[in-house]
């Protein structure tokens, strides 16, 4: 993520953060040639939260879904120690198919949900 930091790392996942950027003076010029650039997000005074869950790390459609999930569901739990930023959970390398047979299996949620908190948990303000 161009611009953020990674604030916390687990074997699965990195969680990214971009602050917002300051708000643009109305009336100035945003275009070609001007040293401002237009803000990508309007300054909030919460977090946002994205999910990355690429297909080379999970394959079948029901599992990408079944992660994003367990990440929107668990960063509830977190979400009042977040700072107002922009978050982005990547899923950098993929669960082991041999031990986790099925795309939503209970093991592989349980899994997936542990992992998770520990990421939440382990992020620096």
């Amino acid at each position: 993520m161009a611009g953020g930091a990674t604030v916390s790392r687990t074997e699965h996942f990195a969680l990214h953060r971009a602050g917002f950027p300051p708000p643009v003076e109305q009336g100035s010029s945003t275009g070609p040639g001007s040293e401002r650039s237009a803000a990508l997000f309007a300054v909030q005074a919460e977090p946002w939260l994205g999910a990355i869950v690429p297909k080379r790390w999970a394959r079948r459609a029901v599992t990408r879904n079944a992660i994003k999930r367990q990440i929107y569901t668990v960063s509830l739990d977190f979400e009042a120690r977040l700072p107002a930023a922009v978050h982005v959970v990547r899923l950098r390398a993929g669960f082991d198919r041999t031990r986790f047979l099925s795309a939503t299996s209970p093991e592989l949620k349980q899994a997936v949900r542990a992992e998770l908190e520990r990421l939440f948990a382990g992020a620096r303000a």
